[in-house]
């Protein structure tokens, strides 16, 4: 895969989600490589200016 269609792939946009919430979606080779699934509990805690996602069974 080209450098540049890798870049492409990792830019996302935040989605409207009901009336308090947006949302982004991980790509699947991404979700694929964890062995997460649908509906799966994850945590989410800021460091700084970014964002870290984990297993919450971890």
């Amino acid at each position: 895969m080209a450098k540049r269609a890798q870049n492409e792939n990792s830019i996302r946009k935040l989605t409207k989600l009901g009336k308090k919430s947006l949302a982004v979606t991980i790509p699947i080779e991404i979700i694929r490589e964890f062995g997460w699934r649908e509906r799966q509990k994850v945590v989410v805690k800021k460091a700084g200016r970014k964002i870290i996602i984990s297993d919450w069974k971890k």
